[in-house]
């Protein structure tokens, strides 16, 4: 739709996805989304924000809360957390440079369950053992390329233009300047098949219709989503 030309998109529904679940991922729930054109994360860290202080606000009338372990208040200022220094920050380890190896064993060190044995799946891993300390609120901006296969690369770095939205120890929400470049977005498709191949089941498939969309012509655009989870 967005590059079809339609400058805004809005849908909110019931959706259906073939991953695990867990106690933060349930296979069928409801989930809202934005597409906004001409627009970037950082547009869309601020639309965000004053989307869940009002939402707060009309809902409980409160922007104060005390749940999982941790208090916050939504009023306050939203921290921005460096993906790669927030782990290095609370566990030591530098993703940038460790093995798949070096992750293992900072795992099994920190007693965190983990599935597969491919550094996407590590990284991830680790990040959500440090997500659990932070109360928020907080956007967690700078993500490695290797977790967000549809997001924007931030020009000269092997990190993303995405943000997620973290409160309570846990992401409420996810959202990223569009990957608009069918080259890059081809390369990345292929390198989530080769994860697929190698057995990781929760990789990215490969969508060809996509990247022809993409050939063809996408504006610079912010896509933003969240679940039944906030």
């Amino acid at each position: 739709l967005m590059s079809a030309g339609f400058p805004k998109t809005f849908e909110i529904g019931r959706v259906y996805r073939n991953e695990g679940s867990s106690p933060e991922h349930l296979q069928e729930f409801t989930n809202m989304e934005f597409y906004w054109s001409f627009a970037d994360y950082n547009d869309g860290m601020e639309l965000v924000k004053e989307m869940y202080r009002k939402i707060a606000s009309e809902v409980f009338g409160t922007m104060k809360f005390t749940t999982r372990g941790h208090s916050f208040d939504l009023a306050d200022e939203w921290v921005k957390i460096d993906y790669v220094e927030e782990i290095k920050k609370q566990t030591g380890i530098d993703i940038n440079s460790a093995t798949s190896n070096d992750l293992i064993e900072k795992l099994k060190e920190l007693k965190v369950k983990y599935d597969g044995n491919n550094k996407e799946r590590l990284t991830d891993s680790l990040w959500k053992y440090c997500r659990k300390n932070i109360a928020g609120p907080a956007f967690l901006i700078n993500h490695p390329v290797l977790v967000a296969p549809l997001a924007k690369s931030i020009s000269g770095t092997e990190t993303v233009e995405m943000f997620q939205p973290i409160l309570a120890g846990s992401e409420l929400g996810r959202g990223y300047s569009e990957l608009n470049d069918p080259i890059d977005q081809k390369d990345r498709f292929e390198k989530q098949q080769k994860l697929i191949d190698s057995g990781d089941t929760e990789a990215m498939m490969t969508d060809m219709e996509f990247v022809e969309m993409l050939e063809y012509g996408m504006p610079p655009t912010c896509g933003f989503g969240f679940g039944e989870r906030l």
